[in-house]
C-alpha cells in the first residue's frame, strides 16, 4: 500500500486557506484519492480545547507558552490522527503547521526560530517538519486581509493574533514570506480569483498524481 501524502497550505490570517483545502480535497476526490483535512490548532478533541485558549485574546501569554500550546495540540493531531491516515495511503491536507508559529511567535513574537523548530521535531517527527506539499499564500493588501477577517463576524473573545497591530502583522507576513524562501516552498499570490489560485496549487501536484496511477 502507498503511503499518503502531506500536503500544508499556509499563510497570514485572510489568505484563504481554509477555502483551498476544501478545493484541494474536492480535486482529490475526483482522482480518486480519500484525504482528511484539519486546521492546526483544530482537528480532535484535545487540540480543539488547546486551541480554545489559543484563541481566546483575553488571556496574557508569553509567547513560549503560546508555542508549548501549539506543539502540545500539533503533537496530538498528528501522532492520533495525521499519521494513522497517511500510514493506510490517505492524503492530508492541513492548514497550517509549525511553520505559522515560526511566523507568528518566532518572526512576530521574536522568539529564536532554531528552538520553536526543536521543539516541534520532539513534538511531532522528520515527516511533519518536511510535508511532501507545501504552499504560502500571500496578501500583500492589509486592507483587504482585515476585510477579510471581518467578514468572518464578531467573535466572543478577541483574537489573540488577528487583533495584533499592524506592525506584528507586517512581521508576521515578512517571515511567511522568508520561511518560503529559506525552504524552497511555492509563493502564491493570494491577491487572484479563488480558482485561479487553486488552479496553481494543483499545478504541483497533479504531476505526481498522473505519474503514479
Amino acid at each position: 500500500m502507498k503511503l499518503g501524502k502531506y500536503i500544508v497550505i499556509e499563510g497570514h490570517d485572510g489568505t484563504g486557506k481554509s477555502t483551498q483545502v476544501g478545493i484541494l480535497r474536492q480535486k482529490l476526490l475526483e482522482n480518486g484519492i480519500e484525504s482528511i483535512e484539519f486546521h492546526e490548532p483544530a482537528g480532535n478533541p484535545i487540540a480543539d480545547v488547546i486551541r480554545t485558549i489559543l484563541k481566546n485574546g483575553d488571556l496574557d501569554r508569553d509567547p513560549m507558552t503560546d508555542v508549548l500550546l501549539f506543539s502540545a495540540a500539533r503533537c496530538d493531531i498528528w501522532k492520533n490522527l495525521a499519521l494513522p491516515a497517511l500510514d493506510s495511503g490517505i492524503w492530508v491536507v492541513a492548514a497550517r503547521n509549525y511553520y505559522s508559529t515560526q511566523a507568528y511567535q518566532g518572526y512576530g513574537s521574536g522568539l529564536k526560530l532554531d528552538a520553536i523548530e526543536s521543539i516541534t521535531r520532539i513534538s511531532t517527527d522528520e515527516r511533519y517538519i518536511k510535508p511532501d506539499y507545501a504552499f504560502i499564500l500571500d496578501l500583500d493588501d492589509e486592507k483587504e486581509r482585515a476585510k477579510r477577517i471581518n467578514n468572518r463576524g464578531k467573535l466572543e473573545n478577541p483574537d489573540t493574533f488577528e487583533s495584533r497591530p499592524e506592525d506584528f502583522q507586517d512581521r508576521v507576513r515578512q517571515g511567511y514570506l522568508e520561511i518560503a524562501k529559506d525552504r524552497n516552498i511555492p509563493i502564491i499570490s493570494a491577491n487572484k480569483p479563488v480558482k485561479n489560485i487553486s488552479d496553481e496549487i494543483w499545478s504541483y501536484i497533479e504531476p505526481d498524481i498522473t505519474n503514479n496511477r
